[in-house]
C-alpha cells in the first residue's frame, strides 16, 4: 500500500523517561531466561494480565514502564530490553530512518482511534475562528492529528495532507483555528489555556477524561489505516525467536489480555492479528517514503 496516499487513522503510541530500567546486555534474556519487555502504562489491565498468561506458558517477563516515546525504540536497539509494544509503524518507521536502526514488527496489537478534546466546547463546530488547538509534536503524531483536525473541518492542508504533514502545510488563510505543538504529555495539561488538544491514547485517562469525551477522532476501522496498527517489534535478528512470537500469540488469543485492552482504551481499541509479513511490507514503503521526504 503506498503510504503516501495514507490519509487517517490510528494509533499509537509512546514513551520518554525510563522509569527503573535496569541496564542488561543484548543477551539479557537468554543469560537469565526473562523477556524484558518496554511498554507504556504498565498499569493497564491488559499487562497483568499478559504477564500471568506468560507466566502459564512458562515464559517469564519483565515489563517495563516509559513515560513518554522516546525512550524504548533506543532501548530496545541497544539490548537493554529484548521487544517493545507502544508504537505503531508510522512511528518506528521514523525512528528506524532517522537512526539507522533494523528494529521489526513481529506481531500486531490494536489500532486505536485519535481524539480532539475540549474543556470548553462539545462539539467542533462550537469552537470559534481563531481560537489555539494543541497537538502531539513528534512527527508520526503530529501529521495524524493534523489530519484529524482536517476532517473535524477546523484546518486545511494543502494537497489534502498526508502522514508527513507539518504546521507548515497549513493553508492558514483557510483554516479555523491555530495550531501549537506539544510535547505528547502535554497536550493533556494544556487544556485549560486551549480550545482544544489532540490527545494520544496512552495519556487520555490520566488527564481524568474518558475516551467518550472525544468531540472529533478518527477511523481505526479505515482500510489505509495499517500504517497506525500497533505493534510489538524486535531487533532484525530476533524476529524468528520462537519464545517471543509465542508471546505475539499469547497477547493476540489470551481473553483475559484482550478484554484488558478494551479496558484500557474504553473500548476503543480494534484488536488485530495482521499477519507479520504485511506488517513489514507497510514498514518498508513507510521508510521508503519517509526517506524520500528527506
Amino acid at each position: 500500500m503506498p503510504s503516501t496516499t495514507v490519509k487517517l487513522i490510528a494509533a499509537l503510541a509512546a514513551a520518554p523517561l525510563v522509569i527503573g530500567l535496569a541496564a542488561c546486555s543484548a543477551a539479557g534474556a537468554a543469560e537469565d531466561d526473562v523477556v524484558r519487555i518496554g511498554v507504556v502504562g504498565k498499569s493497564d489491565p491488559q499487562w497483568p494480565a499478559f504477564e500471568e498468561a506468560a507466566a502459564e506458558a512458562g515464559i517469564d517477563i519483565e515489563l517495563v514502564d516509559f513515560a513518554d516515546y522516546t525512550q524504548p525504540n533506543p532501548a530496545l536497539t541497544e539490548g537493554e530490553l529484548d521487544l517493545n509494544q507502544f508504537q505503531h509503524i508510522v512511528y518506528l518507521a521514523d525512528y528506524n530512518v532517522s537512526s539507522d536502526a533494523d528494529l521489526t514488527p513481529i506481531g500486531a496489537t490494536a489500532i486505536y482511534p485519535l481524539g480532539l478534546y475540549s474543556l470548553e466546547y462539545d462539539s467542533v463546530e462550537d469552537i470559534p475562528a481563531g481560537e489555539t488547538v494543541a497537538v502531539p509534536d513528534d512527527p508520526s503524531n503530529l501529521a495524524r492529528a493534523l489530519l484529524v483536525l482536517q476532517s473535524a473541518g477546523l484546518i486545511e492542508l494543502d494537497g489534502g495532507g498526508s502522514i508527513f504533514s507539518t504546521v507548515d502545510d497549513i493553508d492558514e488563510a483557510n483554516s479555523k483555528v491555530e495550531v501549537t505543538p506539544l510535547e505528547a504529555s502535554l497536550t493533556p495539561t494544556s487544556l485549560p489555556d486551549v480550545a482544544a488538544a489532540i490527545i494520544n491514547n496512552d495519556f487520555v485517562q490520566d488527564a481524568g477524561l474518558t475516551f467518550a469525551d472525544a468531540i472529533a477522532q478518527d477511523d481505526p476501522s479505515d482500510p489505509n489505516a495499517l500504517p497506525y496498527v500497533n505493534v510489538f517489534a524486535a531487533r532484525a535478528d530476533d524476529a524468528g525467536n520462537k519464545t517471543y512470537l509465542k508471546l505475539v500469540e499469547i497477547f493476540q488469543t489470551d481473553p483475559e489480555v484482550q478484554a484488558g485492552l478494551l479496558e484500557a482504551s474504553g473500548d476503543t481499541a480494534v484488536a488485530l492479528t495482521t499477519p507479520v509479513d504485511e506488517l513489514a511490507d507497510s514498514l518498508a514503503t513507510v521508510e521508503d517514503d519517509t526517506r524520500a521526504q528527506g
